[in-house]
């Protein structure tokens, strides 16, 4: 009885989710100019501009100045004097649109059965009607990388911008990494089996290593698979990394640990191949040797406890600006299964209350995620040249008590930032307003 209750819920919470955003849509593609005038400009890059003018044209950053004219006639024209304007900011790690509802398998399309499953597309299982997405750029979140789960090598992952009908129109870069989870290193046993008397059958450290074995041989099969003009027969697993050996591709190491990451260091000293270090919550502590091989560190969720208890208790709000002191590159992100990813520029918020100033700690969810997803080049910073991804907040962006977002831009469409939070604000608002 107690199931059939449970299934009757989630079916009525998931019809109320279809019908709740059905009147939200994706904006239309905008050719013409568009101005954005009287802005105080923070690039991304470090620097910030007062009264400043954007001029957008059919999508792309035309220029930026602060004596731009705004010429008469078919022209949009957004007067934010007093309002903040920012780079979109962007999700480094997420399964946004690859589950739903957690507790409810029906809405969950984010992993596969198997250690071995390189050639698994996140972007093909990528739902645009996720009702979670709108609530993400109410915060200034324009663009997230779709990352597969499961497994050892979990599949290739695909950056996305957030506001379209379908998974080929939401597309920003298809397939820019394969994902690899380090097996566990640390030997954590269960002291309640130790009372009980129960003796693990396996050694878990010379598990994880055996798992780290296999793993290399699968990659020196498929680099030789790679360097073959023409294989006998197609490999879907093995062409699907080759990417990783021209450096089309990076391999994201999924690791906290040293001893982790020495392995991932491994990788590019054999292999050749790009790394980032996804969660590196002990990366401060060999950041000058992941400087000299070119690491990059994804810090997955900086509101958290440390890893080890010998830690200081806010190290992970300090280990952004150890990575920054020592050259890395490196991203904050949100994930987070409760927040799904809103917390992101509050992540970074916190990063600069300790040791990171404002502007590295905006770089850190913009033009440094966007360098390492591989698309610095097209967005992550209000540069001319580039995608006209922007955010118009009325406070400090990264400052949850003043953060109100009221614009957004995606590739020069306004988006809108209707949600569901909001709707079923202003439903309950009518209820209760006295």
């Amino acid at each position: 009885m107690k199931k059939l209750l449970f299934t009757i819920c989630c079916g009525l919470l998931l019809t109320t989710a279809s019908q709740a955003q059905e009147n939200v849509y994706p904006a239309k593609e905008y050719k013409g100019l568009l101005f954005i005038t009287n802005a105080t400009v923070h690039v991304g890059n470090g620097q910030v501009m007062e009264g400043t003018t954007i001029e957008v044209r059919n999508g792309k950053i035309d220029k930026i100045g602060k004596d731009l004219p705004v010429p008469q006639g078919d022209v949009k024209v957004f007067d934010v004097k007093g309002k903040h304007v920012y780079p979109g900011l962007i999700l480094t790690n997420s399964q946004l649109g690859l589950v739903e509802v957690p507790s409810v398998r029906a809405t969950v399309d984010s992993r596969e059965i198997g250690d071995l499953n390189p050639s698994v597309r996140a972007i093909v299982a990528y739902n645009t009607d996720s009702k979670v997405i709108n609530t993400l750029k109410s915060n200034g979140i324009l663009l997230a990388n779709v990352v597969p789960l499961g497994g050892l090598i979990s599949g290739s992952s695909s950056v996305v911008q957030l506001d379209a009908w379908n998974y080929e129109d939401a597309a920003y870069r298809m397939e820019n990494a394969i994902h690899f989870r380090m097996p566990s290193l640390i030997n954590r046993p269960n002291p309640f089996a130790a009372f009980m008397g129960i003796v693990p059958q396996t050694d878990p450290l010379k598990r994880g290593m055996e798992q780290i074995a296999e793993v290399k041989a699968f990659f020196r099969q498929a680099q030789a698979y790679a360097n073959t003009a023409k294989p006998g027969s197609t490999n879907l697993k093995y062409a699907s990394v080759k990417g990783l050996f021209n450096k089309s591709q990076k391999l994201f190491v999924h690791c906290d640990i040293v001893k982790e990451m020495l392995v991932a260091i491994d990788f590019v000293k054999e292999f050749g191949m790009d790394v980032v270090i996804v969660g590196g919550s002990e990366s401060y502590q060999i950041a000058p040797l992941l400087k000299a091989n070119n690491i990059a560190v994804i810090l997955n969720q900086p509101h958290s406890l440390p890893t080890m208890q010998d830690d200081d208790v806010d190290q992970p709000y300090k280990t952004a600006a150890a990575l920054q002191k020592a050259g890395v590159l490196f991203a904050i992100n949100d994930e987070d299964g409760q927040t799904r990813g809103r917390n992101l520029p509050f992540n970074a918020g916190t990063a600069a209350a300790y040791g990171l100033t404002k502007e590295q700690a905006l770089q850190a969810i913009t033009l440094n995620a966007a360098t390492i997803l591989g698309v610095g080049d097209r967005t992550g910073s209000i540069e001319v040249g580039k995608d006209a991804n922007i955010v118009v907040s009325e406070g400090d962006i990264l400052d949850m008590r003043s953060s109100v977002v009221t614009h957004a831009f995606i590739q020069g469409r306004h988006v809108d930032l209707t949600d569901k939070h909001k709707q079923l604000y202003e439903r309950y608002k009518q209820k209760y307003a006295k």
